[in-house]
């Protein structure tokens, strides 16, 4: 089976399984139990963004044979620039990705406690046996194996927010009614979590990483781009699905949710134990598949970054992995309540991006360097919009908090 999905997904699924981590699945279902059906329009814009942007990635790598992180470097005049731009860039993705991966272990363990229930070892141990498969995967290297695990976790993860809608149903003129794009009152930082949480910054970085690695001939980057387009689209649905299992279930219930878990908590006096397995199962998939991606999207940068040969690359690679890794493991059992700790990194991701949109941006009008890689006038104006409106959102966010704005 995995092998079959194999062949129809490439580097794709690296950025899907990044972005449908539990920090999604928890801003889903918050935005879902407080909001109901009406951020749903968040997640589809974020979805088509991340599309968007994510083609653009994908024409960097297999078709220019450039790293995000190698283009900014080439694609600055002087050194000084270099060392800014490239200083600026990877100290927001370590601090970011460090605080990511402390949120991506702790809730792959609220998944595996939800699962064990009496019989789980408690948190701590669940966090450190997550950080060491964590570790052992990005250490190992092996692209075609990561990918593969990668693919599989997906997929179960697809199935099990499949289920959570069937079991729950969906009110159907409700969720029609989501895609108007509206803000409903206190729902403005709501509406910047879900966009981070989807449109991440530093999966621009791991794409064009990876996508050069797969097609390491410079080939035309079509097959990139619908791998693309497919795997993100997939990511997209899953998310959507999550929140509309919250909106239905939960949303006027009175219960105070505040993860994924307590989702699952809460549904199951309805529909039994299924609800705790199959909200359980997801949250670990999603936990596991962005632990493993982010501490690749922070070492892909610094490599790309400092460059040097390529045992220079590896040897920076397998050391920044690590490094996250196990600074993500000690945010995790510093005993930060998960749920603060991943919003906070899903705030930080939305109001990080347009600076990241703006330099990709950048590089994808340098023909210099992409050749006819380089974007059309649409991919520009849509490009362009993406950050506009991204703009917007968090200046919204920014003059609520200073009183400015009601």
């Amino acid at each position: 089976m995995v092998a079959r999905m194999t062949r129809s997904f490439g580097p794709g699924i690296l950025v899907a399984a990044a972005f449908i981590g539990p920090g999604t699945v928890t801003a889903c279902t918050l935005a879902g139990s407080n909001f109901g059906y009406a951020l749903i329009w968040a997640l589809v814009f974020a979805t088509v963004a991340t599309i968007l942007l994510q083609d653009m990635a994908a024409r960097l790598g297999a078709g220019a044979q450039l790293g995000l992180g190698e283009a900014l470097m080439q694609g600055t005049s002087s050194d000084w620039q270099r060392w800014l731009i490239g200083g600026l860039v990877f100290a927001a993705l370590l601090i970011g990705n460090c605080a990511y991966e402390g949120g991506n272990l702790s809730g792959g363990a609220l998944g595996l406690d939800a699962l064990m229930k009496d019989q789980s070892p408690g948190q701590s141990w669940l966090v450190a046996g997550l950080a060491l498969i964590a570790a052992a995967a990005v250490l190992v290297g092996r692209y075609a194996l990561l990918e593969k695990l990668l693919i599989a976790l997906v997929m179960v993860m697809s199935a099990a927010f499949v289920v959570s809608v069937f079991l729950v149903g969906i009110d159907w003129g409700e969720w029609l009614n989501g895609l108007v794009p509206r803000i409903p009152d206190g729902g403005t930082l709501m509406a910047v979590a879900l966009i981070g949480t989807t449109i991440v910054p530093y999966n621009l970085f791991l794409h064009a990483a990876a996508a050069k690695r797969k097609w390491s001939g410079g080939e035309d980057p079509k097959q990139a781009r619908t791998d693309s387009a497919l795997s993100i689209g997939l990511g997209g649905l899953i998310s959507i699905l999550i929140m509309s299992t919250a909106a239905s279930a939960l949303f006027r219930s009175g219960l105070e949710i505040n993860s994924a878990a307590d989702m699952a908590l809460a549904i199951e006096p309805a529909f039994g134990d299924a609800a705790r397995y199959v909200v359980g199962i997801g949250l670990f998939a999603a936990g596991l598949t962005s632990a493993i991606t982010a501490p690749m999207a922070t070492a892909y940068a610094l490599s790309e970054i400092l460059g040097g040969d390529e045992k220079r690359k590896s040897q920076l690679f397998r050391g920044t992995a690590l490094l996250v890794v196990l600074v993500g493991a000690a945010i995790s059992l510093s005993g930060i309540r998960p749920v603060s700790l991943i919003l906070i990194a899903q705030y930080a991701n939305g109001l990080l991006l347009p600076i990241i949109a703006v330099f990709l941006l950048y590089i994808m009008n340098r023909r210099d360097l992409l050749g006819a890689q380089t974007n059309s006038f649409a991919a520009n104006i849509a490009g362009g919009m993406i950050v506009l409106i991204t703009v917007g959102l968090g200046l919204r966010l920014i003059l609520r908090a200073a009183g400015v704005m009601a």
